[in-house]
């Protein structure tokens, strides 16, 4: 286990800053995913930990140790990448065994350290062929395996699972899961899909270009967002976010939502606002106060269940339920309690 602290990292490609300002600490034993749109710099934070880019301002600490101007190899970490990035001439063990080699370890440690890991995930009966021969979840496996021969303090994970279909990638969330448990290790993961965010992080970063908008648990992320940002973000599908405008607060603590006037007690309205609800908190029955009429304009079977696009005047409106829909209309509700609030500058009031 080790800890790992980041300073008020900067970096820069010409006048694009793509990382601003960076500063967060990860503790010993913590599974931490940096989530975000593409080009927001997830993966150009794993490079300068792992050593392969440089940090224009900042630091960065492994136990208290700066490691900046370390070389990657003398960093003690170990990175796996979205592309496997496996040697196709050589065998599964000797892709595991590689990095061992050019560490100049003895045989009979290399044997040792690669047959331990290829047990720990299981693939064991793999070791002699070659990556064309495996299957993209074989070859994350192996991947992974050889990360593990070399007995890190930080494991990094730069979108893994991407290349797999869905089921495979379900299965891997689990194994990660299951390796994270059982090494008691530190990994620092990157995705942008909020279903491995949410199912496999300790802590989650949620990025958007180059800055930090949240750090926190999920569920803290998911319930108690910071901004828009981080509540469309997190959550599948994501927050209904309706605006309200001047003409529709009648008192400083009551709004006129669509046919509704509520009023929210310890809250003060000056200028317009946002609002924001879970679609898995809109209810298809009338059993809340803040009830609304909408026209459905799609709905997605899922089975299990159904997610349902209505409108009603200008605003969109997802709900999720496992209700049956046949009608082209309906009555939803909500209840107050569950509603979120953004100032005019998209950042939670409450």
């Amino acid at each position: 286990m080790a800890s790992i602290e980041l300073k008020n990292i900067e970096k820069s490609y010409g006048k694009n800053k793509v990382i601003n300002k960076f500063d967060i600490k990860i503790n010993d034993g913590e599974f931490v995913v940096l989530v975000g749109p593409s080009g927001c710099g997830k993966s150009t934070l794993l490079r300068m930990i792992s050593g392969l880019e440089t940090v224009d301002i900042g630091e960065i600490y492994l136990d208290n140790k700066l490691i900046n101007n370390l070389i990657p190899s003398k960093r003690e970490i170990a990175m796996v990448f979205q592309s496997y990035a496996l040697y196709p001439h050589m065998s599964v063990f000797e892709n595991m065994a590689f990095g061992l080699k050019m560490e100049k370890i003895s045989k009979s440690e290399i044997k040792q350290k690669v047959i331990n890991a290829a047990s720990t995930l299981q693939i064991e009966d793999l070791l002699e062929r070659k990556p064309k021969q495996l299957s993209g979840g074989q070859r994350q496996r192996v991947a992974i395996g050889r990360a593990i021969t070399r007995n890190p303090k930080v494991f990094l994970f730069d979108e893994p699972l991407s290349n797999l279909d869905a089921a495979l990638r379900s299965e891997m969330r689990v194994e990660i899961s299951k390796l994270h448990k059982k090494m008691n290790s530190n990994i620092i993961y990157v995705t942008h899909d909020q279903v491995e965010a949410m199912t496999l992080a300790d802590r989650i970063v949620v990025l958007n270009k180059g800055n930090i908008e949240q750090y926190g648990t999920p569920n803290e992320i998911y319930s108690d967002p910071n901004n828009i940002f981080v509540a469309e973000f997190i959550g599948s599908p994501k927050m209904n976010i309706i605006k309200i405008n001047k003409e529709h607060i009648s008192n400083s603590n009551t709004l006129r939502l669509f046919n509704n006037k509520i009023t929210f007690d310890n809250l003060e309205f000056k200028d317009e606002i946002y609002i924001g609800i879970r679609p898995e908190h809109i209810s298809l029955k009338n059993n809340h106060e803040i009830q609304v009429d909408v026209k459905i304009d799609l709905i997605e079977n899922l089975g299990f269940e159904k997610i349902i696009y209505s409108k009603v005047s200008e605003n969109q409106i997802i709900i999720k339920s496992s209700e049956n829909v046949n009608n082209h209309s309906l009555k939803i509700s909500f209840s107050k309690d569950k509603v979120l609030f953004f100032d005019k500058d998209k950042n939670r009031v409450r």
